[in-house]
């Protein structure tokens, strides 16, 4: 692999080069990363997808180990690819993190009970709102509500009617008085033509252009608006092959528990037999050779495992050079100590010494997730049309685990055999080994089921709303490295926020193995003006992975478990909920209020301090195999004190408001969302180009602002314009510039001090 091949080389000294090495490594990655996850997705065969997986896995965390390492070298969560897309020709959308479908679709039962649960939970204790009682009427009731509606409908076509009439009479009446005579019917004819060609003329000149624009690539083919049969037939693939995988799944898992009875039914003895031959042969060797029975391994050595353990050549000739290449360290150092002692003595205390200049050099760190895919090279696999599980590959697998298990038994006949050897041919007695007494396990009186109904009832663990990542809609940076080379820092996209979010939060909680081998983030902090996302992001976190949403934020704990031991029981009851049924994601709303340099007099009652102290000892208690993650969001973030505020959030994510060209995409979409139909009367661009310092929030309220029931009723005959939403925007406040730099100075300080802490250390 060229990337193995490139660590291979010497430190480089240009961070730009290593930058761009990065990068480019980075970009490959996803790109191969996408493609894994539409094979992993597509393959029906059980067991090729067990491969694959791990392989997908594997890629995942990589990409997260060159994220870090780009961070590190930059000190900015955010980086810019302009140049390097360009030069391998490839659009934005090739390097967007996509969320592997698996983490839902595996466990999409246990989340829909999970959801049922929690809805009964809420339900009972009047959280939610009562449900829907279907209303039952008696016949003779329905009978006369209908006969209502009729005799109305029938009342309104008949007043109608007479109204028409009357019109008719009236006309005629005043005709008649001033003498007027009817139209001629000749005029008349040539006024109809007249309107009809000049509306027929409108019609073709309307498609012509139509043509026009959608041959200059302006606007979609009609085709486009209504489903492709294509599309049709690609979903109804899909939805099979997905019950093709569910039962291959099934006949796979149980196919591990009929092979693995018969290969120990049939195969079992065999093992025993070689097994007690083996260890037998290695009673006497030791008799013959030291004179005495040796010890037989205990259990938690591993027993007779050890004792027969192979290694390969090349394993026992790499533990010869490390041991040659320690004694040979060893042996410098000693030298280089003494031969420095007699340098000090002669050039004497009073001679300075010049500091050198060093240069900084850097590598490409090591890389920790590795797969291998060789067992389907060269396998035949014609007789498996069908794809489904291949027995031979599951008897390899079950082997070992049947010759694990035997070893196990036939380890307790040994010991009891050598221990009979050593009485009757050594005369030895048996050495008592005093056991120390084991200690009371606790029992916790409290189940899982029970925490989890108090958290619920509490109002601490609570239903996330159904939001996906994709819905939070951006635009890329364009001219980010532009920027950068004009040493302009520039404001980040919201396709970075959300690129952020899937690489520290979605990847790391929907994977066991990824979050236990790359590179660790604990807490993750969003700060940003109000109205930009915040919560939103937390939610579609909690959609894309299926965790568990715990809310401590000040305004929601007040008053519950109060005092010392009531908070640490709560802690308690949150964590050990979190860690049984993983993934789960603690929200802190507001948290600036947690770190406040001084509480206001207003918020003293509510004591939004009370999880100052206790978050840091929290984090301390979360491990690698704990997939939790604390989300802080913040509109305030100046107002907390910095050090212990960083100390917690060691991950900030600037949240902006969204630019022109995300703008421009944002009005779209809601408009669309909230069933409103963009047309040609509506001037999207001059919408964007307005709404300059308005935020998401700002867009989704004037938008259902103006879509009302009745608006949309009027949607066919009176299209929508650009000035119905200026009126319900020009309502609200704005973002102002100044405040936005605040963020991102306070920010930029905090990572920049960081930076020289971790080059310090290094």
């Amino acid at each position: 692999m060229k990337e193995v091949e490139e660590k291979s080389q010497k430190p480089l000294k240009d961070r730009l080069v290593v930058f761009q090495t990065l990068a480019t490594f980075y970009i490959k990655y996803v790109q191969i990363f996408r493609n894994l996850e539409d094979a992993y997705d597509q393959i029906v065969h059980p067991q090729k997808r067990l491969i694959i997986r791990q392989v997908l896995d594997g890629v995942m965390g990589r990409i997260l180990e060159l994220k870090n390492e780009m961070v590190e070298l930059e000190y900015s969560e955010y980086h810019y690819f302009d140049d390097i897309l360009q030069d391998l020709k490839l659009l934005p959308e090739s390097i967007e993190i996509p969320i592997p479908r698996y983490f839902i679709k595996e466990k999409l039962k246990v989340l829909k009970e999970r959801e049922r649960i929690l809805a009964q939970i809420m339900f009972d204790a009047g959280i939610l709102d009562e449900e829907p009682v279907s209303i039952f009427m008696l016949l003779e009731e329905a009978v006369r509500v209908i006969q209502i509606s009729e005799r109305a409908r029938q009342g309104r076509l008949r007043a109608t009617f007479m109204k028409q009439i009357y019109l008719e009479e009236k006309r005629e009446r005043l005709a008649r008085l001033q003498g007027i005579k009817g139209p001629d019917l000749q005029a008349a004819a040539i006024y109809i033509q007249r309107v009809w060609r000049g509306h027929a003329q409108w019609r073709k000149t309307v498609k012509v252009r139509d043509e026009e624009m959608v041959f200059l690539g302006m606007i979609p083919p009609p085709h486009f608006q209504r489903p492709s049969p294509s599309l049709i037939r690609a979903q109804k693939v899909d939805s099979l092959r997905c019950e093709i995988q569910e039962k291959h799944e099934l006949d796979f898992q149980k196919a591990l528990v009929s092979i693995k009875e018969r290969v120990k039914e049939i195969e079992g003895p065999d093992i025993k037999e070689s097994l007690q031959d083996q260890i037998r042969q290695w009673f006497i060797e030791c008799r013959h050779i030291t004179g005495r029975f040796p010890d037989y391994p205990d259990e938690e050595q591993g027993g007779s495992a050890t004792l027969f353990s192979e290694k390969t050549p090349e394993e026992v000739a790499a533990e010869l050079l490390a041991k040659e290449e320690e004694e040979q360290k060893k042996k410098k150092k000693k030298k280089g100590k003494k031969e420095k002692k007699k340098k000090e003595k002669k050039k004497g205390k009073d001679v300075e010494k010049k500091p050198k200049k060093k240069v900084e050099k850097r590598k490409i760190s090591p890389i920790l997730f590795f797969w291998k895919t060789d067992i389907w090279l060269n396998r035949d696999e014609g007789w498996n049309f069908s794809q489904e599980y291949d027995p031979e590959l599951i008897k390899e697998e079950k082997r070992k685990e049947v010759e694990e298990e035997i070893r196990v038994q036939v380890d307790e006949l040994m010991r009891q055999e050598l221990k009979n050897l050593k009485l009757a041919v050594d005369r030895e007695t048996e050495k008592k080994v005093k056991k120390g007494k084991k200690g009371k396990v606790s029992r916790s009186l409290l189940t899982i089921d029970s925490l989890y109904q108090e958290l619920v009832e509490e109002g601490i663990l609570i239903k996330a709303k159904k939001v996906k990542l994709s819905d939070y809609v951006g635009e890329y940076s364009y001219l980010g490295t532009t920027l950068r080379q004009v040493n302009i820092e520039p404001m980040p996209s919201l396709t970075d926020v959300r690129q952020l979010i899937a690489l520290y939060g979605i990847l790391p909680l929907g994977s066991q193995s990824v979050h236990e081998k790359a590179p660790l983030v604990k807490a993750l902090l969003l700060a940003g003006p109000e109205g930009v996302g915040k919560k939103m992001l937390v939610h579609a976190l909690c959609t894309e992975t299926g965790a568990n949403l715990f809310n401590l934020s000040a305004a929601n704990i007040v008053g519950k478990y109060p005092g010392k031991a009531g908070l640490q029981l709560m802690l308690h009851m949150v964590l050990k909920v979190a860690k049984q049924l993983q993934p789960s994601v603690i929200w802190i709303g507001d948290t600036e209020k947690t770190f406040y340099k001084k509480v206001p007099k207003g918020e003293k009652e509510l004591e939004p301090k009370r999880l100052k102290k206790q978050l840091s000892k929290l984090l301390k208690t979360l491990k690698t195999e704990d997939r939790i993650l604390i989300v802080g969001t913040t509109k305030r973030p100046f107002d907390a004190n910095l050090k212990p505020f960083c100390k917690v959030y060691k991950k900030i994510i600037l949240v902006p408001r969204p630019d022109y060209a995300s703008r421009f995409v944002l009005w779209k979409h809601i408009i669309q969302q909230n069933g409103g139909r963009i047309s040609k009367q509506l001037n999207i661009s001059c919408l964007a180009q307005v709404s300059d310092g308005y935020t998401q929030g700002h867009i989704i309220k004037a938008v259902q602002g103006v879509l009302t029931e009745r608006r949309l009723m009027q949607l066919k005959r009176k299209p929508l314009t650009a000035a119905e939403f200026l009126t319900c925007l020009a309502k609200q406040d704005p973002v102002y510039k100044e405040e936005e730099e605040t963020f991102k100075v306070k920010l930029a300080k905090k990572q920049s001090t960081k930076g020289k802490k971790g080059k310090k250390k290094k």
